[in-house]
């Protein structure tokens, strides 16, 4: 008889992961930020080259952040808020992907990114323990900008391999790897935006968010131009997420942060189907 009904994690792994969702919640509960829960399935989905989303049928789409929905509710007067549950990538499977995971997304009104890598920090350091954290630009690592995405996505996975053991922000990315941030204050070739590696792990990805709603659909437009040419489905725009920027998105900063694997550092685990109950090849 096949074993494979079993759980590939450990009871004091459950157990684990309770308290961490506890922990976490008590954080922002301390700090006033208002936890929401928006639709796992919606209409619309992420344009971004390098993500794959899972479609329901008619429905719609399995959600890969829930950060088009939060920007919305922001943008219809919530206060700072956070939400801690699943979302869905697609063709995500190995040590450190599923294509199921939990996600701790949130987003401080009046922040920016310098901010928000503080409260970052914070909060890593109440889960694994105090630490030093390292702070490198994108171009330090990488070396010549010039280059294609391809080549410096390969050229930043070597240079986090080469970091060590540690913790480290990674800032300053190229303007062209912007996504949903703005703009840095030290000119146009950067990105307000950062990564929070732990120990080799890439653990968190975080915006001081652009409220541009034109340079926002430009954006979108040019990823599913690069879709296309990818031979990949071209996606439409989300236009409720658009009309929400020129609703009026509050100045703010945003960050998402992988939960399974912020449990699997804290328990000394080497993957994620050891700090999960069923990863995809048992569910």
């Amino acid at each position: 008889m096949s074993a494979d009904w079993q759980p590939s994690c450990s009871l004091s792994a459950l157990r684990a992961r309770a308290q961490l969702l506890a922990d976490l919640r008590a954080f922002f509960l301390q700090r006033d930020v208002l936890e929401v829960q928006t639709s796992l399935l919606a209409a619309r989905t992420v344009t971004d080259l390098n993500i794959d989303s899972m479609t329901v049928g008619t429905y719609g789409y399995l959600q890969t952040s829930p950060e088009y929905q939060l920007k919305r509710l922001l943008a219809a007067g919530a206060p700072s808020i956070y939400q801690l549950g699943s979302v869905f990538r697609a063709g995500e499977l190995g040590r450190l992907h599923n294509p199921e995971f939990t996600l701790l997304e949130w987003y401080r009104l009046g922040w920016d990114d310098v901010d928000l890598m503080a409260e970052v920090a914070e909060l890593v350091n109440q889960v694994l323990g105090g630490d030093d954290y390292g702070y490198h630009r994108y171009q330090e690592l990488v070396g010549d900008l010039d280059r294609s995405p391809e080549d410096l996505d390969l050229a930043l996975v070597d240079a986090l391999d080469s970091l060590g053991p540690g913790r480290f922000f990674i800032t300053h990315y190229p303007a062209e790897q912007a996504a949903l941030a703005r703009l840095h204050a030290d000119g146009p070739r950067f990105a307000a935006r950062f990564e929070l590696v732990v120990d080799g792990v890439e653990l968190a990805n975080g915006y001081h968010e652009l409220t541009d709603a034109e340079e926002q659909r430009r954006r979108f437009a040019s990823d599913i131009e690069r879709r296309r040419q990818a031979g990949k489905v071209e996606l439409d725009i989300d236009e409720r997420f658009l009309s929400a920027l020129d609703a009026g998105l509050p100045d703010c900063a945003g960050v998402a942060l992988g939960v399974d694997r912020l449990l699997m550092l804290q328990q000394g685990a080497r993957s994620l189907s050891e700090v999960m109950a069923f990863p995809a090849d048992r569910a």
